[in-house]
């Protein structure tokens, strides 16, 4: 299953309080079960300006879609090609 890189532009992202990203959280996962198994989230990294995600996913409009419901910016979205990290140096 491919898996994507979604860019989501959030002014002050990185100022969001626990509660407030808990909350983000909550309505991701309440959208996710609701559109079913095939498209899974696995983690997000928070920046000043800007939330990434990676999602698991049978195609980007799924993520699209997931987005729309969710009322979340889906300003880019990435299919990743390859995984690389410091073992791929050995």
């Amino acid at each position: 299953m491919p898996k994507y890189v979604i860019e989501r532009e959030i002014p002050g992202a990185g100022k969001l309080s626990a509660p407030e990203l808990k909350a983000i959280s909550q309505k991701s996962c309440g959208v996710l079960s609701k559109m079913g198994p095939q498209i899974q989230w696995l983690e997000s990294f928070v920046t000043g300006d800007k939330i990434y995600c990676i999602y698991i996913a049978p195609n980007e409009k799924m993520v699209r879609e997931h987005a729309q419901q969710g009322g979340f910016p889906a300003n880019r979205i990435s299919q990743v090609i390859s995984v690389i990290g410091p073992t791929t140096a050995e």
